[in-house]
């Protein structure tokens, strides 16, 4: 029998005056005629540093960044690890010392070679607080960088298990020192280059991004000579862009469109488990640092009630921030749905449907499928039991603001992306207190959570963070909700390569044989 998650048949409208000329030229854009590509995306990059800025930690926007730049190391569809512009990567016996080697014959998009340098450059900027990196915490663990040849080796200033990891993750990109240096960062937001498989050869913020092929790429010339990425936040636009033919390719869209596009003849799709997970970031502050109704949110939860009825059964219900595949993922840790016992808890701190607990919960619209319709009906869960929760919707880069400032409200729907699996990446900056991407700040999980950053034991280390995650549970810091199933759909004349990433790659997407 067919999974639902691998059947395939076949079968923005922005405001500015570019985007409306873009989709005004119609036909002569699409894949139909071999060489050009057009892609429906449903979020604006917003910057073309992909190592500074709350745009570098953004998962949804990896997609851009890789099809422009490269990272240190690499990840196949399925994310294992291959060489990127590091051929050879490692510790030394004791971990003092790492070492790393330099692809040869690479050159940036303006012709000039890509070299050693320019990885301890792009290092060491990251290592730098100034530089604005959101894993500076990372990067800074490591120095003093001699080279040899294309050999790198550096000092491990401060232990860091996953720090190849990070090299096939957020912020892990090398950049052009040379010509950085030279241009500065105004100028490279302009006219930014790279390693990657294709070139930014036109930008219209809030628009599209027009891509051209490098045809000099490392890694093979990609498939089209041009790619232009329309940036298309609302869902309903994204679908009438596929199904009219102004877009060859989208993904994100309702479930419910999905089904149907599919089975329309001449377009085919794929529904893709990734990385992703529907979350609800709890701050503590207000209600939510009484446990009763933190535990009583999330019991009143029925997930895979969600799951079926709003997402078609596209989704794995989840209890922690740990998802299958991830390497600290437990099945045995379970959190129920049961309405009883979270008015049981609840009325232990004197709420009720008739006096209820009272907080605002933040969520995007549309960014997700279905993020607030779910939202929606959570509330009306939780209405039940005696939670009175108001609805405020914001973009995703306003949570990404709100977020690094620890302002979110007392609850805030958020997907959380993990690509490289790794606990740290998940639970742990999520969850940390002093990581940049938490907001819960409570001394008893700082306390347990701090020594896993520098655990040398591997096996140790991942059940240190399967305990803190059945610890979280039990303390309902945070409320998991469900790992992701990403919708694409695409013209049958195509040919899609999928990332469990959930990354929509323009060079891993080709005129079907």
């Amino acid at each position: 029998m067919t999974s639902k998650f691998e059947l395939t048949r076949r079968g923005f409208i922005g405001s500015s005056a570019a985007l409306a000329a873009l989709l005004a030229s119609g036909g002569a854009s699409l894949a139909q005629d071999g060489k050009s590509l057009t892609i429906a995306y449903n979020i604006p990059v917003q910057s073309w540093d992909p190592t500074a800025g709350q745009s570098s930690v953004n998962p949804v926007l990896q997609s851009f960044y890789l099809a422009v730049f490269d990272r240190f190391i690499a990840q196949k569809p399925d994310l294992s690890f291959e060489g990127g512009l590091l051929t050879e990567w490692g510790f030394n016996d004791d971990k003092t010392k790492i070492s790393m080697t330099v692809r040869e014959g690479v050159k940036w998009h303006n012709g000039d070679a890509f070299t050693p340098e320019d990885v301890v450059w792009s290092l060491t900027r990251a290592a730098d607080p100034a530089s604005g990196n959101g894993g500076q915490f990372v990067w800074s663990k490591i120095g003093n960088f001699s080279i040899d040849g294309n050999v790198i080796t550096g000092d491990v200033l401060e232990f860091e298990p996953a720090l190849f990891k990070w090299m096939a993750f957020l912020t892990g990109f090398v950049l052009p020192k040379a010509y950085y240096e030279s241009v500065g960062a105004e100028g490279f937001e302009k006219a930014p280059i790279g390693t990657g498989p294709y070139k930014v050869a036109a930008f219209e913020q809030g628009a599209y991004v027009r891509l051209a092929a490098n045809p000099d790429y490392w890694g093979g010339a990609p498939a089209f000579e041009t790619v232009t990425i329309k940036f298309v936040t609302d869902a309903a636009s994204r679908v009438a862009e596929i199904e009219s033919g102004n877009s060859d390719v989208t993904s994100n869209i309702p479930y419910e469109e999905y089904d149907r596009l599919i089975a329309t003849e001449g377009l085919s799709g794929q529904a893709v488990p990734i990385t992703d997970i529907g979350m609800i970031f709890l701050n503590d502050i207000d209600v939510m640092l009484d446990k009763n109704v933190r535990l009583a949110a999330h019991h009143a939860i029925d997930k895979q009630l969600i799951i079926d009825r709003l997402l078609r059964g596209y989704g794995v219900p989840l209890s922690t921030l740990e998802a299958p595949g991830y390497a600290a993922y437990d099945p045995s840790i379970v959190f129920e749905y049961d309405a009883e016992k979270a008015k049981t808890l609840l009325a232990a701190s004197g709420y009720s449907p008739e006096n209820p607990a009272k907080f605002t919960i933040q969520t995007t619209r549309g960014f997700k499928p279905k993020d607030y319709e779910m939202i929606q009906a959570i509330v009306g869960m939780w209405r039940k039991v005696g939670i009175e929760a108001e609805i405020e919707v914001y973009e995703i880069a306003k949570h990404y603001e709100l977020r690094a400032t620890d302002q979110l409200a007392p609850a805030a729907f958020y997907n959380w992306g993990n690509s490289v699996g790794d606990p740290s990446t998940s639970t742990g900056f999520a969850m940390f207190g002093p990581s940049p991407h938490s907001v819960w700040d409570s001394p008893d999980l700082v306390e347990k959570m701090a020594p896993l950053f520098s655990e040398r034991d591997e096996e140790k280390r991942i059940q240190g963070y399967k305990d803190v995650s059945r610890y979280i549970a039990e303390e309902g810091y945070v409320i998991p909700l469900l790992q992701y199933v990403m919708p694409i759909v695409y013209r049958s004349n195509l040919q899609v390569t999928t990332y469990s990433s959930g990354d929509l790659l323009p060079q891993a997407i080709s005129p079907a044989a």
